[in-house]
């Protein structure tokens, strides 16, 4: 029997993960247990990143609770461009970094956010998803949801990311793991920069204000989902 590639097995432990009957957090823990287990030296690899980053105070400076939200305008799946102000206009928003349609985790929790939304919408609240991946990629993160999905809005060159103190250099280290992976991300942000979003979330309120925030450099960790709810509830 063929053995199995790194690719191939972590692409059967994210779909294990997703579909645990459990919180957003578990199934994150689930799918990391999976990469110590399937790859230490890649598990190393992104404790190493992680201490970087924690380090450097990556991420620190974002915006803060009780912050402005920056205003946005990027474009959706469809090339419609999207901005803060008009989703605003309809209720708080929930706006969700993502690293890419590639990233098991970010899969996993767009699947979480998805079926989130029938507790979201029936308080006026919204989810949006950024990330750095060309248009036509986006679509096949919203392939994995398993609910109603929600924008998903293109951030080219990390250009809004950046501006808010949420953009990462891979390193060399990662990007020759991520590759063995089949996660080379050139072509999928249509450039060679290997820069990324710190994974994060920021629920707005309708005044724009910031009233809960998730920021961690550990990009296996997300914001937990009934926080994100109680926080759109609370706006």
């Amino acid at each position: 029997m063929k053995e199995l590639t790194l690719s191939q097995i972590l692409e059967e432990a994210f779909e294990r993960a997703r579909d645990l009957d459990a919180p957003l957090g578990a199934r994150l823990e689930s799918f990391a247990e999976s990469v110590r287990m399937a790859s230490p030296a890649f598990a190393e690899a992104v404790d190493r990143l992680v201490l970087r980053l924690n380090l450097n105070g990556s991420g620190a400076t974002a915006p803060a609770v009780g912050d402005p939200m920056p205003s946005f305008m990027l474009p959706d799946d469809q090339g419609r461009l999207v901005t803060l102000e008009a989703l605003l206009a309809k209720g708080p928003v929930a706006v969700s970094f993502h690293r890419g349609h590639w990233c098991p985790y970010c899969r996993i929790n767009t699947n979480a956010l998805a079926q989130a939304q029938c507790n979201v919408e029936p308080i006026g609240g919204q989810i949006v998803a950024i990330t750095p991946d060309l248009q036509h990629f986006t679509t096949a993160l919203k392939s994995d949801a398993a609910a109603k999905p929600f924008p998903i809005l293109t951030d080219v060159d990390n250009g809004y990311a950046l501006s808010l103190n949420l953009a990462i250099f891979v390193g060399q280290e990662m990007q020759k793991y991520m590759k063995n992976a089949g996660w080379d991300i050139a072509p999928y942000q249509g450039n060679d920069a290997w820069i990324l979003p710190i994974p994060a979330t920021f629920v707005v309120g309708r005044d724009s204000i910031i009233r809960a925030r998730f920021v961690d450099p550990d990009y296996r960790k997300r914001m937990a989902i009934d926080i994100i709810v109680d926080a759109l509830k609370a706006c």
